[in-house]
């Protein structure tokens, strides 16, 4: 009887110890998933220009990223892949989306037979072009020296209070783009700002709050 005891307790620890090992915690698979999917979107977001909170919702980015394609290749199309119409092709598709998406600048390069390098040169050469999205309206300061001394500096605080954002940022729902220029071109009215395109001669903070009540 006492044998049978040893070997049944000889049996026993066999069987625990022939147990798997333990798995990884649920807490580390979704921490290794999680890093995957940073990762997956990182790649796809350097790759097309697209921000990650956007590509999280595939329909709609897909949506939108077959929009802007289908705008820059009208576009492209209406000039005939003329090589020599590049910057205009690249004003046409900054007026249609308000920026020039990476995806548009990939499209352009291969439908005009052009290296990629050499369009992005033009787009970052040129002020009139932005490679990050901007506001649906823009404000432009002049910071010229004749608008400067004309009091273009308080001008351009009084438009950073009413907007709440600073040169080169755009307001996080996307309606307000600030920029400054060196100059405008209209001295003689300085201070000038221009909003969608329209001049305005030294603004009083009240005339600057009803341009930004008027922005739809």
């Amino acid at each position: 009887m006492p044998r049978g005891n040893v070997k049944g307790r000889s049996a026993k620890t066999k069987r625990d110890d022939s147990k798997p090992a333990p798995s990884k915690t649920k807490t580390e698979a979704q921490d290794k998933d999680s890093w995957l999917s940073e990762n997956i979107l990182n790649r796809i977001s350097n790759k097309l220009g697209i921000p990650k909170t956007q590509i999280r919702n595939i329909p709609e980015t897909a949506k939108q990223l077959a929009q802007e394609l289908g705008n820059a290749e009208k576009i492209i199309d209406k000039y005939h892949s003329d090589k020599s119409a590049l910057i205009q092709i690249l004003l046409e598709i900054q007026k249609e989306n308000r920026w020039l998406p990476h995806s548009s600048l990939m499209l352009v390069s291969e439908k005009l037979g052009v290296p990629l390098s050499q369009v992005y040169r033009i787009a970052t050469f040129y002020k009139a072009f932005s490679l990050i999205p901007q506001g649906r309206h823009l404000f432009t300061v002049c910071m010229g020296t004749a608008c400067h001394v004309r009091g273009s500096p308080r001008l351009l605080d009084r438009v950073e209070d009413t907007l709440k954002i600073k040169p080169g940022e755009t307001s996080k729902d996307q309606k307000f783009t600030l920029e400054t220029v060196n100059c405008l071109g209209c001295c003689a009215l300085g201070p000038v700002m221009v909003v969608d395109g329209e001049y305005h001669s030294n603004p009083s903070p009240r005339e600057v709050e009803k341009m930004v009540a008027a922005c739809e």
